[in-house]
């Protein structure tokens, strides 16, 4: 599987002069916790909401700060052909939540923990689904070729309330 088929697209963006204010609301607006900052077609940095915290508000930045000033950059990318594999790895080494996707230098997406989460899911889903439909079609205990076991003691289970 390709970083393309799992990307979220297209990426938010904002540029460098965008206030920390205004890159909140695009992050609340669009529901994402990482915008890409560009120039023109050119990547410069990424500003989550973590830098916005951590690098802005606990600072004592101003609000109407660009985000320049808190920016991550430059950002940690992938490839939109690179294998889902090489995705996992550049997580597990960068230590990033977030990686902007590239094809031909220019971002045409953005690739999150949470996405190779579901891609994941879906293998497992994929993995266990003949086996969790053979044990849906089978009832649950032990059965010998009657039906379920009877008692050791040899007694007839007790009849439920409804017969």
């Amino acid at each position: 599987m390709k970083v393309s088929e799992a990307m979220a697209a297209p990426a938010v963006r904002v540029t460098a002069s965008t206030t920390v204010r205004d890159a909140a609301r695009r992050m609340v607006v669009h529901g994402v916790g990482c915008l890409t900052v560009t120039e023109g077609q050119e990547l410069l940095g990424v500003v989550t909401d973590r830098d916005i915290v951590l690098r802005g508000v606990a600072t004592g930045l101003g609000l109407e700060s660009p985000v320049r000033e808190i920016m991550t950059a430059p950002a940690v990318t992938i490839g939109a052909d690179d294998d889902i594999s090489a995705a996992y790895r550049m997580f597990r080494t960068s230590g990033v939540r977030r990686l902007p996707v590239l094809d031909g230098g220019r971002v045409v997406g953005m690739l999150t923990v949470d996405d190779l989460l579901m891609d994941v899911f879906q293998r497992v889903a994929d993995l266990l689904g003949p086996i969790a439909w053979s044990v849906l079609d089978e009832p649950p205990g032990p059965r010998d070729e009657i039906g379920p076991r009877a008692p050791e003691d040899g007694k007839s289970p007790p009849a439920s309330r409804g017969s």
